[in-house]
């Protein structure tokens, strides 16, 4: 299987997965305050939203790279 199909199959399921899921979240732990030997941390949930464009346009390319691939052979 040549590197082209491999990159196109990549970009199929990263798009598709962003399409599906629509963007994923994480915690980020950050100092609020510093008193002394006392230390207060909050955990603060981020979130990334995936635009649908940008997963659409994941899976087109994939889908050009596979079909690009397919006549190179």
């Amino acid at each position: 299987m040549s590197s082209i199909k491999i990159v196109g199959i990549i970009l199929i399921v990263i798009g598709l997965a962003g399409f599906f899921t629509g963007g994923f979240s994480f915690n980020k732990e950050r100092t609020a305050a510093k008193i002394g030997t006392l230390e207060l941390t909050v955990t603060d949930k981020e979130s990334v939203n995936i635009p649908q464009w940008l997963s659409l346009g994941a899976v087109a390319l994939g889908a050009v790279l596979l079909v690009a691939g397919f006549r190179k052979s």
